[in-house]
């Protein structure tokens, strides 16, 4: 089944978000159906930095090629901005439909932007980012690539200027609407009755961020297709990351922690390092 077949279906799609082949590993072994490859993640691991527009276009495209080569599971890929205007856009839609990306988002902040969940964005004009749905789907090589085009103008233009733009977007093509940070349960079902009997919606569970959170099942009777929560697994990792360096560092070693991570075989069975072993074995003395 197609991302885009999914997403007409019930129940709603939960894509939690991942930022390295080894986290899209285990999303995927405990069962979910699609991964959101996020920007947002990728600068807080992989920079140490925060989400204000740092990570470069390739730097998310050998993120999701190196998931791809782990996992089959769909990927909604986070593209900002598309990194500049509408030629940017088609390189990057190209780039990351070529290294495995199902769904690609984009979205209308001026570049350099910043995480939807934080004050004082910027919007380029609505018709500049209609180009860019444009471009978008001029681009990709596949109708199952799903571009998800995203406004930012709840907290800017205020929220009737989000529902013209998502409309505008609708439009100009776009296969999924996503309007960011809306700050209430009520500005939710607002969404969904505003843009009613079009395109699947999406929304963002961001921990501690200006949107409440909600459970997907709730979000689904609003109306909602996706419900994604990007940032979720490096606030978790964090937190567990600062208490066992604190313990490793106060006791000298690390036996306080053992109950609460993988010991090195358990680690060795979820990365499927015997299967590795035993496969090149097979191709030792030139054998298949």
């Amino acid at each position: 089944m197609t991302l885009r077949n999914r997403l007409g279906r019930k129940p709603i799609v939960i894509a939690p978000g991942v930022y390295d082949a080894l986290t899209a590993s285990i999303a995927t072994q405990v069962g979910f159906e699609a991964l959101y490859v996020s920007g947002a993640a990728i600068a807080y691991t992989k920079l140490g930095a925060p989400d204000i527009g740092l990570v470069s276009m390739s730097e998310v495209a050998d993120v999701i090629s190196h998931i791809r080569e782990r996992v089959e599971t769909p990927l909604i890929a986070d593209a900002d901005t598309g990194y500049g205007n509408a030629l940017n856009v088609e390189r990057t839609v190209k780039l990351f439909e070529r290294s495995g990306a199902n769904a690609i988002q984009i979205e209308d902040q001026v570049l350099p932007k910043r995480c939807g969940h934080l004050a004082d964005k910027n919007l380029i004009p609505q018709l500049e980012m209609v180009g860019k749905i444009h471009a978008a789907v001029d681009s990709r090589r596949s109708q199952k690539t799903l571009i998800v085009a995203r406004t930012d103008a709840v907290a800017v233009e205020g929220f009737e200027a989000a529902i013209e733009r998502a409309n505008a977007y609708s439009q100009a093509g776009a296969d999924m609407l996503f309007v960011e940070a809306p700050s209430s349960r009520n500005d939710l079902a607002r969404i969904c009755q505003s843009l009613a009997g079009g395109l699947p919606l999406m929304a963002n569970m961001v921990e501690g961020g200006q949107t409440p959170i909600l459970p997907a099942q709730e979000l689904e009777s609003l109306g909602f297709a996706l419900v994604i929560f990007p940032g979720g697994i490096v606030r978790a990792l964090t937190h567990a990351a600062r208490a066992f360096y604190n313990t490793l560092t106060n006791d000298g070693t690390t036996d306080a922690s053992r109950d609460s991570m993988l010991d090195f075989e358990a680690l060795n069975g979820l990365l499927g390092t015997g299967e590795y072993l035993a496969r090149g074995k097979r191709y030792e003395g030139g054998g298949r």
